[in-house]
């Protein structure tokens, strides 16, 4: 018990560090800057900004949010499950990091680069009311660890169970863990992270009798057996990326691509937060960026922690 209080008073002596004024005097353009960037690629492939998003979700849930997925080293963060051949948006990041070292050179971590362009990126989505405060102050994290992020990031194949576990490891409750799975209303996936659940689900059923079998036909129409590579689309209601409830509904209706989307319709607990986000006057939206705000503050480095690296891939 004593331990815990300890990690918890440390914890919010590291958020108390941050604030939204942090480089008011070190670098007053600098968030201007990091919004001016972002908008200039999105405006040029607006598929980003889903792939920014989760590339700080990413950072966060592994280590904390102290951008330790950025690096280039061996068996690093990039080359994780999730994030092997499928992380997104890394060119963003240096881009923003070029201006701003010009701007002012030392200064701006990395680590706040990536929940700046994060928050800033789904803005020039253009989603109304999807905006939240990103606290600044960030310092850059020294280690990436690929087996560090297999372990801390949620699998296509989880549980309820196992989705409860890992959110609460990070200070989040069971709704907002089901808000922040809401984020796949937006972006793609690939083919291999579905394959088990269409073709080798158990050793009774080939496919995951949870997929509504239209469904699963069309599915597999776009991915064939052994198909690795194809990406398709989070949310196969839409044409094109739309920021909706529609995840949800199509939780309820089996018509959501992962094991761990449906899980969130497997329990009475999940099921009701669900219903509620489905509904017409569905909060998701504000509680989303609230839970993205408390998500950008987990493991922060402060003060003399970790350092502020001149090249985003590479440790000082």
């Amino acid at each position: 018990m004593a331990s815990l209080l300890f990690m918890a008073t440390v914890l919010e002596s590291a958020i108390a560090q941050l604030s939204t004024n942090h480089y008011a005097a070190s670098c007053p353009g600098g968030k201007a800057k990091v919004a001016e960037v972002v908008n200039t690629w999105i405006d040029n492939d607006r598929t980003l900004a889903p792939s920014l998003l989760r590339m700080h979700f990413h950072d966060c849930f592994v280590r904390g949010c102290e951008a330790s997925v950025l690096l280039d080293v061996p068996n690093g963060e990039k080359f994780a499950f999730g994030n092997r051949n499928s992380l997104r948006g890394f060119e963003v990041i240096d881009d923003i990091k070029a201006e701003l070292e010009v701007l002012c050179p030392g200064v701006f971590s990395c680590a706040d680069i990536i929940a700046l362009a994060a928050r800033d990126a789904m803005v020039a989505f253009g989603v109304p009311g999807l905006n939240w405060n990103v606290p600044l102050g960030r310092r850059d994290g020294n280690v990436s660890s690929a087996a560090e992020a297999n372990s801390n990031l949620p699998p296509p194949s989880a549980n309820f169970d196992s989705l409860k576990t890992l959110f609460a490891g990070k200070g989040f409750n069971v709704r907002e863990m089901v808000v922040l799975s809401g984020s796949h209303t937006i972006g793609v996936a690939h083919c291999r992270t579905i394959q088990s659940r269409l073709y080798n689900f158990s050793s009774t059923e080939a496919t995951d009798p949870a997929l509504r079998k239209s469904f699963a036909r069309s599915l597999k129409r776009q991915c064939p057996f052994g198909d690795t590579t194809t990406v398709i689309k989070m949310d196969q209601s839409t044409t094109i990326d739309k920021w909706n409830r529609e995840y949800f509904e199509n939780v309820l209706d089996g018509k959501s691509l992962f094991i761990s989307d449906n899980a969130l319709r497997t329990t009475f607990q999940g099921r009701h937060i669900v219903d509620e986000m489905e509904e017409h006057d569905s909060p998701f939206t504000s509680e989303f960026a609230a839970a993205m705000s408390k998500m950008s503050q987990i493991g922060v480095l402060t003060g003399s922690q970790g350092q502020i690296r001149t090249n985003c891939r590479l440790v000082n």
